[in-house]
């Protein structure tokens, strides 16, 4: 893997949000972790899944009517994703360690694998953060070209058009292509995965075995493999769109800054937290559904300088972070809505499809 650092010398920015940050929690007495407003959203979206797959499989409907609770089945699953996952595999969703670890493996139970993903993400993702040749998740396929430094190809010129193709099947790619090439390489894109202990081997095989088992073999058993398959999905479909978006539109769109690294050593000018604050945006703070749903992932800024701090702050969070910004003459990336983020996503997108 190239060896990347950052100017860290004098760490002025990071230093002067951390104070404010410690004392909004030691103030109103908070702790980091999750609180009741996180655990009410596994009280009703892990039932609500299990309940819509149990209805699916017995229950009496109509086609259209399947169709629809296959969506919203998806739709529950991505936001266990977010809001009950993301927060566990982070240490965040809890004070007790057991409780992160077990909540994590939800990310097993949705077909992938949390001790890949936790490498991936909280490791590589979060440290170099949109530096091109050591984030795997900007080198996601040469089908799509997500930076400037990437090689462009004629295809690209349609990207723009084909991207939600891609982003659709985007969660059947990861959990049945790119864990396993991940697995058997013990690489992320570059980086090496130096520990794959025993148990992790196991827990690797027998969480797919189950998803197969669960997804796919009692279903087809129950319902027939046309309706299983057409179930499986839309529930990929829409697991796949609303992930990708939400990554995307957190540091793929206009107003972020890329990077990127060949073989040589590189130093980035700016120390750590500077640099995330200029790959990443926000979009949509205002909006509480969308909050709700995503789990405060429209918070990207805020979950980079502080991953280990759980979603259900990152509103309050976020006002800290913005003065800070607007006091160090940084820029603080947000769209106001949802939509504006997407045009922006859908517009570099274009202009990274031209030469």
């Amino acid at each position: 893997m190239p060896k990347v650092t950052f100017n860290n010398r004098n760490r002025l920015f990071y230093q002067a949000i951390r104070k404010p940050v410690e004392d909004y929690f030691e103030n109103n007495r908070l702790r980091k972790t999750g609180n009741m407003k996180l655990y009410m959203k596994a009280i009703i979206l892990i039932p609500l899944s299990l309940g819509l797959y149990l209805f699916l499989l017995w229950g009496s409907y109509h086609w259209i009517t399947g169709v629809l609770l296959s969506a919203l089945l998806g739709l529950a699953l991505v936001c266990i994703a977010f809001n009950i996952m993301h927060d566990a595999c982070h240490g965040s969703y809890s004070s007790k360690k057991w409780v992160n670890e077990f909540m994590g493996l939800s990310m097993n139970a949705l077909g992938s694998n949390a001790f890949i993903w936790k490498i991936k993400h909280n490791v590589i993702h979060h440290t170099y953060t949109n530096i091109d040749g050591i984030d795997d998740d900007l080198a996601n396929s040469v089908l799509i070209r997500m930076c400037n430094t990437q090689k462009w190809k004629p295809m690209h010129r349609f990207q723009f058009i084909y991207m939600y193709l891609l982003y659709a099947i985007s969660t059947l790619a990861w959990m049945w292509g790119t864990d396993f090439v991940k697995y058997f390489s013990k690489k992320i894109y570059r980086t090496p995965i130096n520990k794959f202990p025993l148990q992790q081997h196991v827990i690797f095989w027998t969480s797919k075995l189950l998803y197969l088992f669960f997804y796919v073999a009692i279903p087809v058993y129950f319902i027939g493999w046309q309706p299983w398959l057409t179930g499986f999905l839309i529930i990929h479909v829409v697991m796949g769109v609303a992930l990708s978006f939400v990554f995307q539109l957190a540091h793929v769109v206009e107003k972020t800054a890329f990077e990127y690294v060949a073989e040589k050593p590189k130093i980035i000018a700016s120390e750590w937290a500077v640099h995330e604050i200029k790959t990443t945006s926000d979009f949509a703070p205002d909006n509480k559904v969308i909050s709700w749903l995503v789990g405060g992932l429209n918070f990207q800024i805020e979950h980079h300088l502080f991953p280990q701090i759980s979603h259900i702050h990152y509103p309050a969070l976020s006002k800290i972070v913005r003065q800070q910004c607007e006091l160090f003459g940084l820029p603080y990336n947000y769209y106001p809505t949802m939509r504006q983020a997407i045009c922006s996503h859908v517009r570099l997108m274009k202009q990274l499809g031209r030469p």
